[in-house]
C-alpha cells in the first residue's frame, strides 16, 4: 500500500491505494466517482477521462501511485454550486447527450479545449476530442455544443 495526495476536484486528498491500481479504480471505488466511466480498459474509448493538471488523459492507464500531488478534475468537479457548468449546458441543449456514457469524457476534453481557445475551428474540436468514442454517433451535436459552450464561455468571462 502506498498514500497518495492530491488534488481532486479542488480538495485536497490522501488515499491509500494497492500497487497497480488505476486512477480510474480509484475515483470509482474509493471515492464513488461514477462519472468516470469504465470502458475499454485500454485506452481506445475515452469514457474514463480525467482532467489531470487540465490535460485529458485515460485514467484507466494511469496508474494513482504516480499522480502524488498533481491535480485531478471529473465530471463531478466541473458544476459550481450546483449550476451545471455551460459545457454539460450546452450539452443538452444541442442533443450532445445519447446514452450519456461518453458525456463525462467528452465534457471534459471540451472543457481542457475550451480554456486554451474559446472559439475552436470544428477541426480543432474535431482533433481534441479524437480519443473520446462516441457509440450513439453523436458527434455533430457534440461540435455544436462545444462551439455554443465556447460563445457563452467567452462572453460571460467564465472558466
Amino acid at each position: 500500500m502506498k498514500t497518495v495526495k492530491f488534488l481532486l476536484n479542488n480538495s485536497n486528498v490522501n488515499v491509500e491505494v494497492e500497487d497497480g491500481e488505476t486512477l480510474l479504480e480509484t475515483l470509482r471505488n474509493r471515492f464513488f466517482l461514477t462519472g468516470v466511466k469504465k470502458g475499454c480498459e485500454v485506452g481506445e474509448c475515452g469514457s474514463c477521462t480525467v482532467l489531470i493538471n487540465d490535460i485529458p488523459t485515460d485514467s484507466c492507464l494511469v496508474l494513482t501511485a504516480l499522480i502524488d500531488g498533481k491535480s485531478i478534475l471529473t465530471i463531478e468537479g466541473i458544476a459550481k454550486n450546483g449550476e451545471l457548468h455551460p459545457i454539460q449546458q450546452a450539452f443538452i441543449d444541442e442533443g450532445a447527450i445519447q446514452c450519456g456514457y461518453c458525456t463525462p469524457g467528452m465534457v471534459l476534453s471540451s472543457y481542457s479545449l475550451l480554456k486554451k481557445n474559446p472559439n475552436p475551428s470544428t477541426e480543432e474540436i474535431k482533433r481534441s476530442l479524437s480519443g473520446n468514442m462516441c457509440r450513439c454517433g453523436a458527434y455533430v451535436q457534440v461540435c455544436n455544443a462545444v462551439k455554443r459552450a465556447g460563445n457563452i464561455m467567452e462572453n460571460t468571462h467564465q472558466e
